[in-house]
């Protein structure tokens, strides 16, 4: 079915060259159908003070407000010769400061009179610790009259108000808005009729049309349950189509042999398996034995024994005859994987080698950095089958890299193959392999159903015994200084006990990630992030005077980076300073102690993740969470969610719940911001459940959708646009 060319086509035909070019660049909207789909944030009322209490978590965003002026006047400066305007608005709620400089205070001088209502549009910042807008561009809602036309269209009318940037106020967005909102009737309904009437959902025409211009608050709600519909449904029906592809590829059945390497290497276990590593290990056999590929997520809490899992299903491969490939995302985390693999299968790793056992295997690395005589060694164990298994980064998808006969592929940590990826590994194989994708962050249901949708889902939720627990405290450094003092006397209490500990910092600080100059306008109280270079420093000149302190960041060579880390798990280093670097996969059971400084400026499920790096011995764990930021802050609410609760999965509801629309997804799904305008992941948990069922039918009835023109449409642009950033990338 074509695409309707009112819809697409270019907006500069409609709104002319200039304002065209603002949308596309600023808002990435090109044509009438993307206008269409830019739907207003809220909706102000008419007669109803917006509130301006909700602007001190919105410093240097652009914002609409209506509010009402209480007061205007000018004052001079540079002995008469500067003039500014300063202009009180108040709304019931608070009150804020709008500010017009030079020639340009006249007009708002005229137009704002004390009692006279309008919208203000404008970024917020900070001036002597007041909230103000400067040089706002402003709508007046009536008074005058020759505002009285203008305010008569809004008149008894929900006001909408849409996502703007500076150079496009919401208002004459939704002008735009009116230039093309006759074409929605020309949309194509991507809904089958009978799943939109069973739901009692409005066509598609009308929901565009009162969700731009609603009459009534029953209006906006008809109008975004239908719209989560149909992302939800759009999303989930790309998802299902590709199970059905995947589900119709033929695989090798790969079962475990009795008396074979899994037998051996469970009778070495000097501890038995929690209930939920059984559970799991069963569901992953069950699929490995079936004729097609696996496509299976495992997702559990840090330090669950996903790896563990992992590798039990890698030996049942291998005793079937095949091979097993474990992709890691860094070179740091595929040495440490072969380390800690090898260390688990002992003499079982050494197959074919002096001293290994008969029933062993060989277990390789191969990373892009390796010499050549080890690389070569590796990949001609590959290709002769001598190789059991190997682990590697992305190195493992080249060219050179062929295999005997490739029968599982573990991707470790989020970093999902892509289509073109995963290809290039099932070419390697003689049947596509069997897939196994592992994540240390928990994942809500919802979003592992619409980020991972073409996945079956696996859950670890129980640690195994001996899993220490983590206690974890707030410092606030700067009320309680001394509290800080304190943090650091514990580090040595730990070092002197013979344990280990992380310092962890936002920022590294060598000079190329310098912070950029602050401007005036800046707010004085902030300040560049701390650094892990002068972190470091001032701890060995002062509160860890005497330790044996490295650091550790994402820029420095990758044999000075493998060298610190060895010595750290070996002992020799007792207090590493580092990013971010060594969130994940990083095992030092030794290590008992983490401050976090700066915590504030991390994500709630990665301060999960980063804790989950210590107490992963015998000994209790401690996470130190250091923030400069004020009690009542929200900063500090996230930061007192994490040192509530150890369940990870709590955790990221909360941290979802938290972040701003758009960002739901987190920047690794960016990809999908331009699909999911309307459906909040966590909120429309129901329509995403649903959708999934009515998309899994739909696709099982008519694969090819070939009764659904309007769906293979809305597919086919989901797909344009988000194929190679989402479906590929996941």
């Amino acid at each position: 079915m074509e695409h309707v060319p009112a819809l697409d086509e270019d907006l500069k035909k409609t709104l002319g060259p200039a304002t065209a070019k603002v949308l596309a660049e600023q808002l990435g909207l090109h044509t009438a159908l993307d206008l269409l789909h830019h739907y207003p944030r809220r909706y102000a009322e008419r007669g109803e003070l917006t509130s301006l209490a909700e602007l001190a978590d919105q410093i240097d965003e652009h914002v609409t407000v209506v509010a009402q002026v209480a007061d205007a006047r000018i004052l001079t400066f540079n002995g008469g010769r500067g003039k500014r305007l300063e202009v009180t608005i108040t709304d019931g709620s608070g009150r804020l400061q709008l500010v017009f400089f030079g020639s340009g205070v006249h007009k708002p001088h005229k137009d704002l009179l004390p009692g006279s209502r309008a919208m203000f549009a404008g970024k917020v910042s900070k001036f002597n610790h007041k909230l103000q807008l400067a040089h706002p561009a402003y709508e007046p809602l009536g008074g005058d009259a020759s505002d009285r036309d203008a305010a008569a269209a809004f008149a008894g009318q929900l006001i909408p108000i849409y996502p703007a940037c500076a150079k496009l106020e919401s208002w004459k967005i939704a002008k735009c808005v009116d230039a093309v909102l006759p074409s929605a009737q020309d949309a194509v309904d991507p809904l089958p009729p009978a799943l939109r009437e069973g739901r009692g959902l409005v066509p598609l025409t009308e929901a565009l049309l009162k969700i731009h211009r609603p009459g009534t608050k029953a209006d906006i709600e008809d109008a975004r349950q239908r719209l989560k519909w149909d992302e939800a449904f759009v999303l989930q029906v790309a998802l299902a189509r590709r199970r059905h592809a995947d589900s119709q590829l033929p695989a090798v059945p790969r079962r475990p042999v009795p008396g074979g390497l899994l037998d051996s290497f469970d009778a070495k276990l000097p501890f038995t398996l929690t209930q939920g590593q059984q559970t799991v290990s069963k569901e992953i056999f069950d699929d490995l034995a079936t004729e097609h590929p696996m496509h299976r997520l495992l997702q559990g809490e840090v330090g669950s024994g996903k790896t563990l899992v992992a590798l039990r299903a890698m030996l049942a491969v291998v005793d079937s005859g095949g091979q097993a490939a474990m992709l890691a995302p860094t070179e740091v985390l595929a040495q440490q994987h072969h380390r800690s693999i090898t260390e688990m299968m002992g003499e079982l790793a050494e197959g074919g080698m002096l001293g290994g056992s008969d029933r062993g295997t060989k277990v390789v690395l191969l990373t892009g950095s390796m010499g050549m005589p080890a690389r070569r060694q590796a990949l001609l164990d590959l290709v002769t089958g001598e190789a059991g298994i190997v682990i590697g980064t992305h190195a493992l998808i080249e060219d050179k890299v062929q295999f005997h006969d490739l029968g599982l592929v573990v991707v470790d940590e989020q970093h999902r193959f892509g289509v073109e990826q995963r290809d290039a590994l099932r070419s390697k194989g003689k049947q596509p392999p069997h897939l196994l994708v592992m994540t240390a962050t928990p994942i809500p249901r919802t979003v592992a159903m619409t980020v991972f949708g073409d996945l079956e889902t696996s859950v670890l939720d129980q640690l195994p015994a001996g899993r220490s627990p983590i206690a974890t405290h707030v410092v606030p450094s700067k009320d309680k200084p001394h509290f800080l003092a304190r943090a650091w006397e514990r580090v040595r209490e730990e070092v002197e006990k013979g344990h280990q500990a992380y310092v962890v910092c936002p920022r590294i600080g060598d000079g190329e990630d310098e912070p950029r100059k602050k401007s005036a306008e800046d707010d004085g109280d902030k300040r560049p992030p701390l650094a892990v270079v002068e972190i470091a420093e001032q701890l060995t000149r002062g509160p860890l005077a005497g330790m044996a302190v490295e650091v550790l960041h994402g820029r420095m060579d990758p044999a000075d980076k493998d060298d610190v880390m060895r010595r750290f798990a070996a002992g020799e280093v007792k207090v590493l300073v580092a990013t971010t670097v060594i969130e994940v996969g990083v095992n030092v059971p030794n290590s008992t102690v983490m401050v976090i400084m700066d915590a504030d400026r991390f994500g709630v499920s990665q301060l999960h993740q980063l804790r989950g790096r210590v107490g992963r011995g015998s000994a209790p764990g401690l996470c130190l969470l250091v923030s400069e930021m004020h009690e009542a802050s929200p900063a500090r609410a996230r930061l007192a969610a994490v040192a509530a609760t150890l369940d990870g999965f709590e955790l990221s509801r909360i941290d979802l719940e938290q972040r701003r629309e758009g960002d739901v997804l987190g920047q690794a799904q960016s990809g999908v911001r331009s699909s999911l305008r309307m459906l909040a992941v966590i909120e429309d948990e129901e329509v995403i459940a649903q959708a999934r069922e009515e998309a899994t039918r739909v696709v099982a009835e008519d694969p090819a959708l070939e009764r659904l023109p309007g769906l293979r449409t809305a597919l086919d642009a989901l797909l344009d646009t988000e194929r190679e950033q989402y479906l590929e990338k996941g």
